[in-house]
């Protein structure tokens, strides 16, 4: 089965040499727009929006978006890995061993065939049966052999990392014996399913040897990005607007959680880089507790003033006694 290439700079609507910022304020627009929870046509809305953040997963990361320049629109002549598999710690992903030709295609992961093969995760894992130490094969038995584990990325949203979830998956395989065949399964994504946090599904590795069992399937959650938070563990973290006026006289602001809009208090005198808490409003860790949501404080300036305002502005630059250069 052949693996399409995917434009991540068009998926974006940003330019090959945008800068670091053009892309994130684009995933953020695009993010907001085709959100599953705003949207009107939730089903296609949820396609861009696994298309925006896969874009946004390579382009946002300095290495990936390297290695992705680098392969561009030829990358099947490119510095491309072996085909269909690579090998980590014991865990495959894609292709066995044993014929070299047996790989494993997945729908409702949220990735892209393209993503898997080139920037999916590789992070090692525990000897399975079938390995040995590493530097080669063990030599054939006649006996029955377990199959292979093998991996792959699953996206997960925060809303399904904070109430869980149910998802229906397709696994296809493709080898000489197997053309094609498919198989349907569903997976629990358990409540508090944090970034890289392993889901083992039984039996939908790799077919056994001589009557073996079959291998596992991990699915390695990869959360979405969200417009509105960062995540860090269970924490979330917003990052706040604020008018320079509400910063210096306090103000009561809307801030977004993944339950809904909460008020918030905002101190006057508040800082640009000030963390505000607001407990219980991050994603469940262990035990079911869940984290905080950490308002960061940014001060935002109008890029441009009537002339009344500009008239009040120097008005108050005048009287005021404030001077951010003085020594402290």
């Amino acid at each position: 089965m052949s693996v399409e290439f995917r434009d991540y700079y068009q998926s974006l609507g940003v330019a090959k040499g945008a800068t670091d910022e053009e892309i994130k304020k684009a995933f953020r627009k695009l993010a907001r727009k085709y959100h599953p929870d705003v949207a009107k046509d939730k089903k296609s809305a949820e396609e861009k929006f696994k298309e925006i953040n896969e874009a946004y997963e390579v382009l946002s990361d300095p290495e990936k978006r390297r290695k992705y320049d680098t392969l561009g629109a030829n990358w099947k002549q490119g510095t491309a890995p072996p085909p269909g598999w690579d090998r980590q710690g014991g865990r495959f992903r894609g292709r066995t061993p044993e014929n070299g030709a047996e790989e494993f295609h997945f729908g409702g992961t949220g990735f892209s065939d393209f993503f898997e093969q080139f920037f999916g995760g590789h992070e090692g894992f525990r000897d399975y049966t079938g390995f040995g130490d590493g530097r080669g094969f063990r030599h054939a038995s006649t006996g029955p052999e377990r199959g292979h584990d093998v991996e792959s990325d699953l996206l997960v949203t925060l809303h399904e990392a904070l109430n869980g979830s149910v998802r229906q998956l397709t696994l296809r395989r493709s080898d000489e014996a197997n053309s094609g065949a498919s198989d349907t399964f569903r997976v629990r994504i358990p409540a508090g399913a944090t970034e890289g946090r392993l889901i083992r599904v039984p039996g939908k590795g790799a077919v056994g040897r001589n009557g073996g069992e079959p291998g596992d399937l991990f699915l390695r959650v990869r959360l979405a990005r969200h417009p509105d938070f960062r995540v860090k563990g269970n924490d979330l973290y917003h990052d706040l607007q604020l008018a320079p006026w509400e910063a210096v006289l306090g103000a009561t602001v809307t801030v977004p959680t993944l339950d809904g809009s909460v008020s918030l208090k905002i101190p006057a005198g508040a800082q640009p880089d000030q963390q505000l808490r607001v407990r219980g409003r991050g994603l469940p860790g262990e035990g079911g507790a869940r984290g905080e949501l950490y308002v960061v404080i940014n001060i935002a300036v109008p890029e441009s003033v009537t002339s009344e305002e500009q008239a009040l502005w120097r008005q108050l630059g005048e009287q005021s006694r404030f001077n951010p250069r003085r020594p402290t």
